[in-house]
């Protein structure tokens, strides 16, 4: 059996959803005995449970000096800490346990941009944490030039970087107020250098009153002062979709779409209507599934994945994230205030990481 397993699992394949994690059957395999052998077996790794796994969390979150007062759960007096110990457990395969000093050395030279909103920094923080503590005592410059924040890991070369865009499209000051051109994106013209771009949007797209960061959008030759903002959204997301398609050379740039990142305010949705927030949550949601489904902006970022001739991985992270109404920072954050869109650091976006940093290692050689 163990001779057939072996044989079974040392046959690549590709990788969209299809992924190529070690078989079922053994927990215990390290991440240096994945890369010797890649499974055969068929496997939708965003599909699964949250097991609990006393080996976690994978880092010390008080370890690590990097972490913005909006995610340091611990640090802002969260007494619990059972939301640490869960691992995600995809239902036919296993994925590879994160292996920082492998992707420091595999991606050495390289630059990782995180392009998007909060959710995007709450992302790029759970990996500079993961990466500081193998290397905690290495060189680590810090720097940030307008819209772009960088932390460059010196002993390896591997930069670590966060572009800050709500929309991915542009914003503009024009006579008229600030104008959202939803049809228009001038960064790409930095991304586009870039050796892996993790891509997020939605957080904003709904946001109105004094906090709405435009006072018109433009849709073409048309200025308007609102319109359906899902519509809004899936004209922003083709604009990113047609640059991709346009501008992104995949010989030198690996491109990401990190899917909805989901909140946890209203306790129907995870059938208890008393529940008015995620303050009193320490557990995960059982099983595999959330009752409400996928929100509709998630259908939208699929529809749009489907029009881009590149290569384009998505970061499924919907449901998973949804299963997970324990770990978000509630009041337990420098601001105090109930957050229940964000997630502790450590915390849910280190599973979001071992999903990029597998899909990545499924990818590329190793440099050696």
């Amino acid at each position: 059996m163990g001779v057939a397993l072996a044989y079974a699992c040392s046959i690549l394949v590709g990788i969209f959803v299809i992924c190529p994690w070690m078989c079922l059957g053994n927990n215990n395999i390290t991440s240096m005995q994945w890369r010797r052998q890649p499974q055969l077996k068929k496997c939708n790794v965003y599909e699964g449970s949250w097991v609990f796994d006393k080996s976690y969390p994978l880092y010390n979150s008080s370890a690590c000096p990097h972490i913005r007062k909006e995610f340091d759960c611990q640090k802002y007096g969260r007494p619990d800490n059972l939301y640490l110990k869960y691992r995600w457990q995809p239902q036919d395969c296993h994925l590879p346990r994160f292996d920082a000093r492998d992707f420091l050395e595999r991606f050495m030279g390289k630059k990782i941009m995180f392009i998007g909103d909060s959710v995007s920094l709450n992302h790029w923080q759970s990996l500079i944490c993961l990466l500081h503590a193998v290397v905690p005592d290495s060189s680590i410059e810090q720097h940030t030039d307008g819209s772009v924040t960088t932390s460059t890991f010196q002993d390896y070369g591997v930069s670590v970087m966060l572009f800050h865009s709500t929309y991915l499209v542009d914003i503009e000051e024009e006579q008229i107020g600030r104008v959202l051109k939803i049809d228009s994106i001038k960064n790409g013209q930095i991304w586009k250098d870039i050796d892996i771009l993790v891509f997020n949007t939605w957080l904003w797209w709904y946001r109105r009153g004094p906090k709405q960061p435009w006072d018109y959008i433009q849709d073409g030759d048309q200025i308007l002062q609102d319109m359906d903002r899902m519509v809004a959204f899936q004209k922003g997301l083709t604009t990113w979709a047609n640059w991709v398609n346009s501008d992104v050379n995949p010989n030198k740039t690996k491109v990401f779409f990190q899917g909805i990142s989901p909140s946890h305010y209203y306790g129907k949705e995870w059938n208890e209507p008393g529940v008015r927030n995620c303050s009193k949550e320490t557990q995960p949601i059982s099983g595999s599934t959330y009752s409400t489904g996928l929100p509709q902006a998630a259908y939208v970022v699929k529809d749009v994945l489907k029009t881009i001739t590149k290569t384009v991985h998505l970061l499924d992270i919907t449901t998973l994230s949804q299963l997970r109404k324990d770990a978000h920072p509630s009041s337990y954050n420098g601001f105090r205030g109930m957050d229940c869109t964000h997630w502790c650091v450590a915390g849910l976006p280190d599973t979001w990481n071992q999903l990029l940093y597998a899909a990545l290692i499924a990818k590329t050689r190793r440099n050696s």
